[in-house]
């Protein structure tokens, strides 16, 4: 079995990820640093330098390796659902999806404190990075983060360590 999170970013996937992995024993593949450590470039650097499109093309390409995983917890970029063949690697037998959802006004807190957020992060629409662009990627993500999910954990007044206990109990 493999676990899968799934959210905006700065809804915690990567530090929930790393310490569930810990937890279970399980081993951790974040798609985001794998993506990062092949290209030699910061997710921003691949969007400024190469398009989103090229970076996606690298998402994909990076996500191809997870169904050869088990008993692992993955961490996906925010984005990794907008593919559909993303989305049939993701809800593939043997992986429990699980959405991370936080609040717009939480998610834009967390990413305006995180000082990496800004250096590697690029914006993701014209509204340039703030809670207006949360709100509208959200409202496109959302149903699609919904569709391959198999269960949904609003994390927006939840530590790290209670996330995790909350998805040790889910499975």
């Amino acid at each position: 079995m493999n676990i899968l999170l799934i959210g905006y970013r700065g809804s915690g996937k990567t530090t929930v990820g790393q310490m569930l992995a810990d937890q279970l024993n399980f081993g951790f593949f974040d798609n985001d640093e794998q993506i990062v450590k092949t290209a030699g470039q910061t997710i921003k650097e691949l969007f400024e330098q190469h398009g989103q499109e090229y970076f996606r093309q690298l998402e994909s390409q990076a996500l191809a390796h997870i169904n050869g995983l088990t008993n692992h917890v993955i961490s996906l970029g925010g984005g990794a659902v907008l593919r559909e063949t993303n989305r049939s690697r993701i809800a593939a037998p043997g992986h429990h999806v699980i959405y991370l959802r936080a609040e717009a006004e939480e998610l834009h807190r967390r990413i305006k404190s995180d000082p990496a957020t800004a250096a590697n992060r690029p914006n993701l629409t014209a509204l340039v990075g703030g809670i207006d662009e949360i709100r509208s990627v959200l409202a496109q993500r959302e149903p699609i983060y919904r569709q391959v999910m198999t269960a949904e954990l609003d994390v927006t007044k939840l530590s790290p360590q209670q996330v995790v206990a909350a998805i040790v109990k889910m499975i």
